[in-house]
């Protein structure tokens, strides 16, 4: 009645469906469970994602390891465990929590070595103790209301694109947590393409290599990383949206530190002394632009200025920024025209006369275009899959980045492919089983043709 489908009996339902022998007087029986079985294969993809997202890998920006979370390592270790299972024999997580594993060619020909990569770690955002994913199996177009707390409502008007899922599966989580498919989806699609492989060797291919990185949702998924050891001469994400859609290019980025320093004066004795760095804080916030130059009023190629941290007392004060544009030279523009405005709010009002505001930049990683569009076959080749599949290929640039941004100039050029995912970050979090599915069959098509 709430049009779910239990996971857990999966592999039971189809042993046994499969055992069935119908006479010929039950074709019509037949039939039907002819379609049952592929529906239920159509899932594996999804079994895949529903068990990944119950264990917890939610990064930390603020811890001082790495991975900033140990609990990363959990789900590694069982997609090692699981690709050893597959028969690939040097699947391994190293000290830093990265999985690498080969699928060996099935031809001697000498091609290029292809990497698939995914993300283990969720989100700081939202939480991603204890999710609890919903198939909601034929989905028939109704708000969906998550039964863990009813108040988180996904519908149609919200998010336009789940219209194309009336009649097929969608994945949520129960209204508490994030559902984790950034980039679960993603590791189950590469999982899922590696369990293909490794049962139909007839299929012609080169070596490809998996890796599953932690720590990506806080800017240090390849921090660690060895691209000599990975061993390949070009890769892609599996960490994108929408079906059909193709990623070459992110953002930019900086990050962006004001240290304000005030005169602190006991509260008794503070008149004509005090000075303080939280109201001064405040005055350099409300002096930013109100309907520009910010993630939510900007889109497309835009670029933009985004407080996402302040912390301090009456002495002193700090304000985090994330400073994004897809051309890198706007950036220093960003900064500045940022320090400008912070140093007005102190020039122009004499209750902060001795207060001073410094800054801080440190690069995060540039627009990965800078080096994909030195190999353009790379791309060539992604779009022709996407084409052999029947899609046609969506390119858009990525307000944000990925593992990609970074292995890029790391000498590893790594554009990004779709997973479905929709809503991340958030309890709304949801995908489509098909998207995962449609991925799969990219990936297997563009290592044929690779």
């Amino acid at each position: 009645g709430e049009n779910r489908f239990s996971i857990n009996n999966y592999y039971a339902l189809k042993g046994f469906i499969i055992s069935i022998k119908c006479p010929a007087s039950y074709q019509g029986v037949g039939t039907f469970l002819l379609s049952l079985i592929m529906t239920l294969e159509s899932l594996e993809v999804a079994d895949r994602l529903l068990r990944y997202v119950q264990v917890d890998t939610q990064s930390d920006p603020y811890s001082t390891s790495f991975p900033s979370t140990e609990k990363q390592k959990n789900l590694s270790k069982i997609l090692v465990a699981e690709l050893q299972q597959m028969g690939i024999e040097d699947a391994a997580m190293d000290e830093y929590g990265y999985v690498m594993a080969t699928i060996e060619p099935t031809h001697q020909r000498k091609v290029p070595i292809v990497c698939f990569c995914a993300h283990v770690d969720t989100a700081p955002d939202c939480s991603g103790t204890m999710v609890k994913p919903i198939l909601h199996n034929n989905y028939n177009g109704s708000p969906i209301i998550l039964p863990d707390d009813p108040t988180q409502i996904i519908t149609t008007d919200a998010y336009p694109y789940l219209k194309n899922f009336v009649g097929k599966s969608i994945i949520t989580a129960s209204g508490k947590t994030l559902l984790g498919s950034d980039d679960k989806a993603g590791v189950a699609i590469i999982m899922e393409m590696a369990s293909y492989l490794m049962k139909n060797k007839n299929i012609e291919h080169g070596i490809i290599k998996i890796l599953f990185t932690p720590d990506e949702e806080v800017g240090r998924g390849t921090e660690y990383l060895d691209i000599k050891k990975l061993g390949a001469d070009f890769g892609y994400t599996l960490d994108g949206g929408e079906l059909a859609s193709f990623e070459m290019e992110t953002f930019s980025a900086d990050s962006l530190v004001l240290d304000i320093q005030g005169v602190i004066a006991h509260p008794g004795a503070a008149k004509g002394v005090l000075q303080n760095a939280i109201k001064i804080a405040a005055a350099i916030l409300a002096a930013l632009p109100k309907n520009e130059w910010s993630p939510e009023h900007t889109e497309g190629r835009l670029g933009f200025i985004h407080p996402n941290h302040i912390e301090g007392g009456a002495e002193t004060a700090r304000i985090e920024f994330l400073v994004r544009d897809f051309d890198t030279a706007q950036l220093k523009i960003h900064a500045e025209r940022l320090y400008a405005i912070a140093q007005k709010v102190i020039a122009t009002n004499t209750d902060y006369s001795k207060a001073t505001v410094t800054m801080e930049v440190k690069e995060q990683y540039r627009n990965m275009r800078e080096v994909i569009d030195q190999h353009p076959l790379i791309v060539e080749k992604a779009l022709a899959a996407y084409k052999l599949v029947g899609l046609t290929p969506i390119v858009t640039p990525i307000r944000g980045g990925t593992d990609g941004s970074r292995m890029s100039f790391m000498g590893l050029p790594t554009p990004n492919i779709f997973t479905g995912m929709q809503a991340i970050h958030s309890k709304h979090e949801w995908v489509a089983v098909s998207d995962m599915e449609k991925s799969v069959e990219v990936l297997v098509k563009l290592v044929e043709i690779i």
